[in-house]
């Protein structure tokens, strides 16, 4: 893999090797601010669903957030290795997983306030322990399942408000189905996110998927995968701007969430995942002047604990998840 784990000359004392070195605090604070730049480009992406069809969105977020992660890996040195594959088909078929997350998230995101959207996306880890058991055949112990199932219920609290007949419009029901959904399309993306990095590099993945990404976007022009559909549009001046950060927003989350792994591993900084939340909460407070309704932060709550359970869990049985994280697109990235 192009980022390796810290070596160590002896089990007291670890030490750098080559790209890598131990320094968990650097490694956490790169993630949050990975956090910080998702949840600022969904903020962005919510104010330009006004006028511009999901579709042209999850262009703009691939295309424009290609061009941080390009440099990045050509400043390692690495650009043609990192186009240099031998499974074409699987990074084609985690792509169009990843688009099909992507462009449901995007709509969960634009009619839902950005809090809610946020939690129930909290459920892609839960979906990923499911699919790891029907798929990988991994074994899933009491304890697992046992978390797995409470997270689902916080996810059922969570969608409470949005669903049947309440004061809720019909646009935030479809918004939270579209959520619930994205979250299950990215738990497919990070199994194959899993396969692949068994022979492919880190770098190759992500380069490939923002490729061929940008790709498939183009193929929503005609209907725009919006809600209501709606074809793509020619953008305003600063419609244009807004769609052009969301891109750059989400490829510099990219490479922060990437440079993490370098200096933590997985099980140290994964539960900072869930710093999302308290960044949702305070830009759809200013930005969007959307206050969690109590049942979103009950259920948050509770996934978010069943989630930190599943990744200390994984930790303790020896499962090391940091290269399918190091290498993943969430779907809300």
């Amino acid at each position: 893999m192009a980022l390796s784990g810290a070596s160590a000359k002896s089990p007291a004392q670890p030490t750098s090797s080559g790209l890598t070195r131990v320094a968990p605090v650097l490694g956490i604070s790169l993630k949050l601010g990975s956090t910080l730049m998702f949840t600022i480009m969904m903020a962005m992406l919510k104010m330009a669903a006004e006028t511009v069809p999901i579709g042209e969105i999850v262009f703009a977020r691939n295309f424009f957030g290609m061009f941080p992660v390009l440099i990045m890996v050509a400043w390692r040195g690495e650009l043609a290795l990192a186009l240099k594959t031998s499974r074409p088909l699987s990074h084609l078929g985690r792509s169009s997983v990843g688009i099909s997350a992507m462009i449901l998230s995007f709509t969960g995101f634009s009619l839902l306030p950005l809090p809610d959207a946020t939690a129930i996306g909290f459920a892609t880890p839960l979906f990923v322990v499911v699919l790891a058991w029907l798929v990988l055949h991994e074994t899933i112990r009491l304890y697992r399942w046992s978390a797995v199932v409470i997270g689902f219920l916080g996810i059922l609290i969570i969608l409470s408000p949005h669903m049947g007949e309440s004061t809720v419009g019909n646009g935030q029901m479809i918004g939270a189905a579209c959520a619930a959904l994205s979250a299950v399309f990215a738990a497919m993306a990070m199994i194959f996110v899993r396969r692949l990095c068994e022979t492919e590099r880190t770098t190759t993945i992500v380069t490939w998927f923002s490729g061929s990404a940008t790709l498939l976007a183009l193929l929503t022009i005609p209907i725009g995968f919006a809600y209501p559909d709606q074809a793509w549009v020619l953008p305003d001046g600063d419609t244009a701007f807004i769609l052009m950060m969301v891109g750059l927003a989400g490829g510099i989350g990219q490479i922060l969430l990437t440079q993490s792994y370098r200096y933590a591993d997985a099980s140290t900084i994964a539960p900072f995942d869930y710093a999302n939340m308290i960044w949702a909460v305070i830009l759809g407070y200013v930005l969007f002047a959307e206050v969690p309704l109590p049942e979103v932060l009950i259920g948050a709550a509770i996934v978010i604990a069943a989630g930190i359970f599943v990744i200390f869990r994984e930790h303790r049985l020896g499962i090391d998840r940091t290269k399918a994280r190091r290498a993943s697109t969430p779907s809300r990235s």
